[in-house]
Order: structure tokens, then sequence, then C-alpha cells
């Protein structure tokens, strides 16, 4: 019996404690020490902040991968600095995703750096040319590589900025399949931003599309776009050219941009050349490579029509009686009417080995059932 009341009187003050402990929890002073709770030694102490799991936010996106493709050459000393800013920026946003560096024939060590972060990471990937073929076969190349759904596009030379990465990535995820980089504020000598300026309303003029940059290295796309686009020659300058030429929509966004830390540019003043005849190009292979007939035609029938009426008003001055032998006119209007029925001609032709050549995989299908 008396056991039996020693155990009673154990447990009554035991109890009696911890409604005591209750108490001086639920006084005031605790309750402004922001919800704060105390408890024995066997257990731990918990904030009410950290109970609710407030961790930082994540990137929100429909993408599972992103594919960043990164042309480059001599570009050495921007290499490791890139590198620490994307992971920076793809770590924040927690997905996966692959850099592929395109080395585009590089006489300095850019090759030997990339290869030692490849060995390190396997996020990191490189094709090596063996010689300089240009921007637009590196970006073809990169394209055949990628494994993500969506794919980004920016320059070695850090004027891009990888922060704007999740900027590009919301207008995809608005339901746009290619969004191009504005630099708006652009950090390049003053030629080059009036050349620049004057090339983009030239293009935009001509090919209807209301972009402001469409040479801007940072880009991001879909999937689908980059495996239907052919990019050859100088033709890099001209994607959401050819993205909608394909039938994709296209938007842009302004993006920062930097001036350029190490080395220089590697274009000369034939770049403005070449840009104007791949304009030419880009121009007929969208418009007109399925109908040459309205390409060639067109100029055929103008210079027949002007040879007929220089004909005819020749004709009229002979029947009134004065002599053609020395008017330069009359060979004008004959060369004219050739030239045009040439022109023509060549059209027909294009017609026969266009539609002789159909191949219905050249069609770029959306979706079906």
């Amino acid at each position: 019996m008396e056991s039996k009341d020693k155990f009673y009187k154990k447990s009554n003050t035991s109890i009696q404690v911890n409604q005591k402990k209750d108490k001086l929890d639920s006084t005031p002073q605790n309750k402004k020490s922001g919800g704060r709770r105390y408890y024995g030694s066997r257990r731990r102490f918990y904030s009410k902040n950290k109970r609710e799991g407030t961790d930082s936010p994540r990137f929100k996106t429909s993408f599972k991968k992103i594919s960043i493709v990164i042309p480059l050459f001599n570009e050495e000393e921007s290499i490791y600095p890139l590198i620490n800013e994307i992971k920076k920026v793809m770590n924040a946003m927690g997905m996966q995703f692959e850099v592929i560096f395109i080395d585009d024939g590089s006489d300095d060590l850019s090759l030997k750096k990339i290869k030692d972060i490849c060995r390190t990471d396997k996020r990191f990937k490189y094709i090596s040319f063996r010689k300089n073929y240009g921007k637009s076969a590196a970006l073809q190349m990169g394209f055949k590589q990628i494994s993500g759904d969506a794919v980004i596009t920016m320059d070695a030379d850090l004027q891009d900025d990888p922060k704007e990465i999740p900027n590009l990535l919301n207008k995809l995820d608005e339901g746009y399949d290619l969004c191009s980089g504005w630099k708006k504020k652009r950090q390049d000598p003053i030629i080059k931003k009036f050349s620049s300026r004057f090339f983009n309303f030239v293009t935009r003029i001509l090919t209807g599309i209301k972009i402001h940059d469409f040479n801007c290295g940072l880009k991001a796309y879909r999937k689908d776009v980059v495996k239907n686009l052919n990019v050859h020659g100088e033709l890099h300058r001209y994607l959401p050219v050819l993205a909608r030429w394909q039938g994709f929509t296209i938007t842009e966004i302004p993006v920062k941009h930097y001036p350029r830390r190490y080395g220089k540019t590697k274009y000369g003043i034939s770049r403005y050349f070449k840009g104007f005849i791949d304009l030419i190009t880009v121009i007929f292979s969208t418009r007109y490579i399925k109908r040459p007939l309205h390409f060639f035609g067109f100029f055929g029938a103008a210079a027949f029509f002007v040879g007929i009426i220089i004909l005819g008003y020749l004709t009229m001055l002979w029947i009134q009686g004065h002599s053609l032998s020395n008017r330069p006119m009359l060979f004008l209007g004959m060369l004219l009417i050739i030239v045009g029925v040439q022109f023509f001609a060549v059209g027909l032709l294009g017609e026969m080995l266009v539609h002789s050549s159909k191949d219905d995989s050249e069609y770029v299908i959306k979706e079906k059932s």
C-alpha cells in the first residue's frame, strides 16, 4: 500500500509540473516570441516559420529540361565566368539542363577549358570543328544534339545575361514558339548601333515581322522549332524569319546587354554585305521557294510589257514616217522583251522542278489525332 501511495504522489506532482509549463507557454511573453515553443530536453526546438516549410521558391515552367547551345570562337577568357553564371541561374531555377558548346575552330585555349569542364560536369558537352565554318553551321550542329524540350541560344562573349533565361521561358509558356531578345540598350560602338538599327529596319519592312532585333544571340525556342530549321550560310541572322515561314509564333522581350569584357568582335565590315545578300536569299526561300514562277514571272512580265510599250511607241513613229535607224530605244525594247521571256521561262522551269520533287516531310505538322 505504501508503494502505491508513493506512485500516485509522483504522478500527481509530474502532472502539476506539466500544467505549470503549459501555463508558461501561453503567457504573453511567449506569444510575442514569434510563436516559439519550448519542450523538454528530449524534444527539439521548432519555429513556426520552419514548420510551414518556407523554402526559396522554385521556377515554375512546363518544360522539364533546358538545352543551352553556345557557339564560340576564340573566347578563352570568357568561358569560366560564363559557366559560373549559367550554373547559378539554372541551380536557382531547380531544373534539369544541359549546355552544349560548339567550338568553331578556335586556335586559343577555348577547347582545352571546355574539355576540362566537361570532364568534371556531365551536364556540359562540346562539339569541336576542325576549322571555322561560321555561326550558322555551329548552331545547326548544336540543334541536332539537344535533348531538352526548350532550347536557349546565347553568345559566349559575356554580353548576353544568363539571368534572362527565366524571362524567355515565361514567354514560351504563354504559348509562343520562339522568343527573341531585344538589346534595347545596346552596349556597342556607335557605328555598330547605327548599322544594326538600319539592318533591323530593312529586314522588318521586307519580311513583315514586327520585332526590333533579328540578330540577337539570346533566344528561346521550343524543341519543334529547332528541329524544323535548316540553318546554313549566314542565315543565323534570320532565324525568326525562317521560323515564321514554318508557321511558328514569334515574340520578343527586352534583355540586358553588357559591353564586351575580353577580346574583340569576330565580325568585320564584310558582314554588312553578306547580311544584305542573305536577306535576299531569305526572302526568296521563304516566299517563293515553292512558287518560283511568282518571283521570276513578275520581273519577266514587267520587262516584257515595258518592251512592248517602247516598241509600240516606236512603231507609231515609224508609221508617221520617222526613221528608226538611229534610235537606241529600239534595241532597248527588243532587249526587254527577250529578257522578259527568259525570266518567265526560268520561272516555269522552277515550277516544274518544285512539283516534280514534292515531299510530305517538308510540311510542319502542329498536331494530329
